[in-house]
């Protein structure tokens, strides 16, 4: 069976994974972008070359882990193929470690340097790193803002004996521990410091740096200000070194939770030693959105089968209960820590699962969007549930949008087919209910959107299914204008918010969609695109009215001279930072327009008078 090209890859940095009809990785690769690297294994079968041929013919299935950056993505390629041992991998891949900056806190003067290995007590490691040239200039520039010392044991002696530093002291690169030029203490503070920078605490070493470089400045010594300086950039330029793993050799689980109205994703990352060595899924259905960790512990049991491993510790994206470390405990016959993290290297690698988790969730809905059987039994499922004639094939859904009953706006998604047909979009200003009357308010919309429809507006083709995001209220008051209009034949149904429940005519008996059914994710999907609309369209409309307000009683400035001027500096900010110069300079504006207009946005009075003075 040949493997299809999944949809909804994303075109973000991380890694793939081929497997096999048993489950067994057979290939890790990484990319830059996912989406335009994997489209290289699903051509024809003659374009690939003979191991993408074999690969292709044994793969059953491919997934991917989003990482934050190439540099990731490299690092844990690497991670995953020393886990997996990939067949397809070992042509291609010798098995290097990956460099680490190690700092010996055994003797009195500690030397930085590089290894590729982490085994000696006594030793800080900080890393991996991808790029070992990247981070010798790294570690060279940092000595500018923070040096120590890099000689050997012997001519340390040597120096110390003569009393006097080698020529790193003068140029500004060692702080000269040989000839007793810096304390122990002092010492460790640099040392501090450098441990600080690659733990990524750099907030207060910019800072000291910051301070250092205005010093400089001060007492006219350029040339260390412009060492700082260069330190700063150094320490920006590091950023880019940081890997998804651990430094502390640490074994622990990274659960993390993403969900998307019923629907819900959960990911697990495995850290071994310090390094991510894999992941695990599970998809839910049903789920509030407000409830990320009882989603979790619904996930463990399926994420900690029988006879899988537990860690002792287990990072979580959301609070969780008693019963999640209590259930951990159990399978793992010890105690186990469950705990949220708001820093440090855990925040971040629970960031990469997190994204993981929505990738995941946004994977799912493309899946379900681009299959046209699960459309079809979506619709066909719906349209079973609320007893009609046919299944829906389009799908109207209006939804009101107001801030304290001002800038009163409604929407009109289209769906047809399962899709969305934006071309058939709509919006609505309300114009003839004030307060807040959402009841009224749909009224009102649906009176104009039937009206429009029964004098022939090609625009507003009939619906086989019209969705009121609201509940009885709405639905009632909009069948008296469907009754008025002496209309027949149009289907309504009104969707309650929190309860995702469905009221149809004649009946208070609220219809309910199973939960996970695709009928309830196409129900959910057109509710959400409506509040979307309905959203957008009224943060627009409520921009313009406060522009409109801002610049009210300006003589000359009319709806059509404000919309120029808007586009002109682009915000209404700016035109209040505009000098009166630029302003009687505006494309299509009288001067006499821009000095009002100055004016007027700062509350000048007289300064006409005192201009023709």
């Amino acid at each position: 069976m040949t493997l299809a090209r999944p949809v909804g890859i994303p075109r973000a940095s991380g890694c793939y994974l081929f497997r096999d009809a048993h489950g067994t990785v057979i290939y890790v690769g990484k990319a830059v972008s996912l989406a335009q690297r994997l489209a290289n294994y699903f051509q024809r079968r003659e374009v690939l070359d003979v191991k993408t041929q074999a690969l292709m013919d044994e793969a059953a299935s491919v997934e991917w882990i989003l990482t934050p950056n190439e540099v990731d993505a490299l690092i844990l390629e690497n991670e995953l193929i020393k886990q997996n041992q990939p067949r397809y991998n070992l042509v291609l891949k010798d098995d290097k470690s990956f460099p680490y900056v190690a700092i010996d806190l055994r003797t009195p003067y500690p030397v930085p340097s590089l290894t590729r290995s982490r085994h000696v007590r006594g030793v800080r490691y900080f890393g991996p790193f991808a790029d070992v040239g990247s981070v010798r200039r790294v570690l060279d520039e940092l000595a500018q803002a923070f040096p120590l010392r890099t000689c050997t044991r012997h001519k340390f002696q040597y120096h110390e004996r003569l009393g006097r530093p080698c020529l790193l002291y003068d140029i500004g690169r060692c702080p000269g521990p040989c000839a007793g030029l810096i304390t122990p203490d002092e010492y460790a503070e640099q040392v501090e410091a450098w441990s600080s920078f690659f733990e990524g605490r750099v907030a207060p070493l910019r800072t000291r740096l910051t301070s250092q470089m205005d010093q400089a400045s001060a007492a006219l010594d350029f040339e260390a200000a412009a060492r700082a300086r260069d330190s700063l950039a150094a320490l920006e330029r590091a950023a880019q070194h940081q890997s998804v793993v651990l430094d502390d050799h640490s074994d622990l689980d990274v659960v993390a939770v993403a969900t998307d109205g019923g629907r819900a994703a959960v990911v697990r990352f495995r850290v071994r030693g310090g390094r991510v060595v894999g992941r695990g899924v599970t998809l839910v259905e049903g789920a509030a959105p407000e409830s990320g960790g009882e989603v979790i512990e619904a996930a463990l049991s399926h994420l900690y089968g029988e006879g899988e491993e537990v860690p002792p510790e287990v990072v979580v994206s959301e609070e969780t209960s008693a019963l999640a470390a209590q259930f951990l405990a159990e399978q793992r016959g010890r105690a186990v820590r469950v705990r949220t993290v708001q820093r440090g290297r855990r925040q971040r690698a629970l960031e990469m699962a997190r994204s993981d988790a929505r990738s995941v969730l946004q994977r799912d809905m493309v899946r379900r969007e681009h299959d046209h059987l699960t459309r079809s039994a979506a619709l066909e499922g719906l349209g079973r549930a609320l007893r009609l004639a046919a299944p829906p094939y389009r799908i109207e859904c209006f939804d009101m949008s107001h801030l304290q009953g001002t800038n009163y706006v409604g929407s009109m998604v289209v769906f047809e087919d399962g899709l969305p047909a934006k071309s058939a979009y709509r919006r609505f200003h309300v114009r003839e209910v004030a307060g807040n009357d959402d009841v009224g308010a749909m009224a009102e919309v649906l009176r104009r959107r039937l009206a429009r429809a029964v004098a022939g507006d090609p625009r507003f083709a009939p619906a086989n299914l019209v969705i009121l995001d609201g509940g009885l209220g709405q639905l009632h008051a909009v069948e008296a204008v469907v009754a008025e209009m002496g209309l027949t034949g149009i289907e309504l149904a009104a969707l309650a918010k929190r309860e995702e429940l469905l009221f149809r005519p004649g009946t208070s008996a609220p219809v309910v969609l199973p939960r996970g059914s695709e009928e309830l994710y196409l129900v959910q999907r057109v509710r959400d695109e409506a509040h979307r609309f309905a959203i957008t369209f009224h943060r627009s409309t409520r921009g313009r009215a406060m522009v409109a307000s801002a610049l009210d009683g300006v003589p000359g400035l009319g709806p059509a001279r404000r919309e120029g001027l808007l586009a002109h500096f682009g915000s209404l900010d700016r035109v209040r930072a505009a000098t009166r110069e630029e302003l009687e300079g505006v494309p299509g504006l009288p001067q006499r327009v821009g000095r009002s207009l100055y004016d007027h946005v700062h509350g000048l009075s007289g300064a006409r008078g005192r201009d023709d003075e």
